[in-house]
């Protein structure tokens, strides 16, 4: 779901855990930067069971990725996907802090 304009719209997402983060385009042949959101700035990342997120296309596949200054909604294609994506967002998160002590 959009920031400032709060409609949903298809992201491509790419994971890089050298860089510690993963950013999102417009779609896989975009090669303008649309956001980043680096490890160390998420707090939580759950499932959405409270349908907080409003005229979700497919509630039961939404999920959300907290950070310090904005909570993400997103959807996956399918439930698999979802849990996958969870994982390596919160393994990603949980590896950068192995990194600072």
């Amino acid at each position: 779901m959009g920031g400032k304009i709060k409609s949903w719209k298809k992201r491509w997402f790419v994971f890089d855990r050298l860089k510690r983060n993963f950013c999102y385009y417009v779609d896989k042949h975009e090669t303008k930067l649309k956001g980043l959101i680096y490890f160390q700035a998420i707090e939580e990342v759950y499932y959405d069971h409270l349908r907080s997120a409003t005229k979700s296309p497919n509630p039961s596949l939404t999920f959300c990725v907290k950070t310090h200054d904005r909570l993400y909604y997103m959807v996956a294609p399918t439930p698999e996907a979802m849990r996958i994506w969870m994982d390596v967002i919160v393994t990603g998160a949980e590896g950068y802090t192995q990194f600072m002590s």
